[in-house]
């Protein structure tokens, strides 16, 4: 996996949260990375806040009052 994208599509660095437990990135998530093929982000990687996420059947859409919007 790449590094992640912001909202405005610039690639930066690794992310400090887990967008899916919203714990600490720095360990072993392999449950997280299983789980977030299926099913969108649940926090924020950045600021760790969490997100308002709608699923639709084309995809789905999560929203951090900070950082903007993420689309898959």
């Amino acid at each position: 996996m790449g590094a992640p994208v912001t909202p405005t599509g610039d690639r930066e660095s690794p992310a400090p949260w887990c967008d899916r437990c919203g714990a600490a990135s720095a360990g072993a998530h392999d449950g997280c990375a299983a789980a977030r093929a299926l099913e969108p982000p649940r926090f924020c990687p950045h600021c760790r806040r969490r997100m308002k996420v709608q699923v639709l059947p084309v995809g789905w859409t999560a929203a951090c009052v900070e950082h903007g919007e993420l689309r898959g």
